[in-house]
């Protein structure tokens, strides 16, 4: 460990000290489970990345419920909400420094440590559906990569659940990439400005509390927001009545990952109980979404206002090619970004998403 790494996780342990006796107060009214934390084998402090009453935490604390069924007992986790104990981009170094357990966070907040975690949190244009994202954790070499990354930090990967594919919200028809040329779009910066912009877009960076002005005043014609439901809710598709959905290009990858010491104390039918309570999460947390998404589109469409396009997969390949120039930047920037890389495309190109 260096000695900046070393007075990094110094400071971070003096300050979340402070906040620690507090938060797991709150934590032991937001547990779920039945079982008291005394009467387990294993207790386990677990931080997300979303705040409490926000749906993804609601639909995480079943997770840690389930844990504690699956378990009999024997594991118990609390969970906490964003912010809690550490600051969100925080979590990492909390956990190797035994502060936290564990978290449930969006793996791309840690790609100033290394690219190779925004490349694979969040490879944009990559993915049109969860069910390819998970497949390549699960059977195309993204889950042994990660842990090969994540163990030097003091992590163990345990598995991957998305908040939902996003939709794209339009004011203009979208129905390809040739479309894309000129846009006024916002985006965020980093690799979903930089594929954008490589597209032909002319992407912004507006925080989302501007967006439904910006396109109400036609100041953007587009935007990257949210999933379909959020965008509905929030009347985004009223004043762009032409959203892109499914959506072709951001997709973030949560991980849930724990210290990985903790995790090689555990027994294996334990770890087995962890492994297969992660995987069976994501697929409830993406049921729960499509669920919410085809509400939203049926009441869009029954509006008779609102168009809806869904590129064809030849305009979702074309995308993905030109996010793949922005891809191998990031490969560049570090070792670990390019195994990323290396992992990513040969599984894109083994499934028939990507030519060579």
């Amino acid at each position: 460990m260096t000695r900046t790494t070393h007075e990094s996780r110094m400071a971070l342990t003096r300050r979340a000290v402070l906040t620690l006796g507090a938060a797991l107060g709150l934590g032991a009214a937001l547990t779920l489970g039945g079982t008291s934390a005394h009467a387990a084998d294993y207790a386990f402090t677990f931080q997300s990345s979303d705040p409490a009453g926000n749906p993804n935490f609601e639909l995480q604390q079943t997770w840690a419920a389930d844990v504690a069924e699956r378990s009999g007992g024997r594991i118990q986790i609390t969970l906490l909400p964003v912010e809690s104990i550490v600051a969100h981009n925080e979590t990492q170094d909390a956990i190797a420094a035994g502060i936290l357990d564990g978290h449930i966070t969006d793996l791309s907040y840690f790609a100033g440590k290394d690219p190779a975690f925004g490349l694979l949190g969040n490879p944009v244009g990559a993915w049109s559906d969860p069910q390819q994202m998970l497949d390549f954790i699960e059977n195309g070499g993204g889950k042994e990569l990660l842990n090969e990354i994540e163990n030097p930090y003091g992590l163990q990967f345990i598995g991957a659940t998305t908040p939902g594919l996003e939709a794209f919200v339009s004011a203009v028809p979208l129905d390809g990439v040739d479309d894309l040329r000129g846009l006024k779009l916002r985006a965020p910066e980093g690799l979903v400005q930089a594929v954008f912009a490589a597209a032909g877009a002319a992407p912004v960076n507006l925080p989302g509390s501007e967006v439904f002005t910006a396109l109400d005043k036609k100041v953007i014609e587009a935007a990257d927001y949210s999933v379909f439901s959020t965008n509905q809710a929030q009347g985004l598709n009223d004043i762009a009545p032409h959203p892109v959905y499914p959506g072709f290009h951001s997709l973030p990858l949560v991980e849930i990952s724990m210290n990985k010491a903790k995790w090689d104390a555990l027994p294996d039918d334990l770890k087995q109980v962890m492994t297969d309570s992660v995987r069976d999460f994501a697929q409830r947390q993406i049921a729960a979404l499509a669920e919410a998404d085809a509400k939203a589109v049926e009441a869009a469409r029954a509006g008779g206002k609102i168009t809806i396009h869904d590129w064809p997969a030849e305009e979702r390949a074309k995308f993905r090619a030109i996010a793949r120039g922005e891809w191998e930047k990031v490969a560049q920037r570090s070792p670990n970004a390019r195994k990323a890389y290396d992992v990513l495309v040969a599984y894109l190109t083994e499934k028939g998403l990507m030519q060579q």
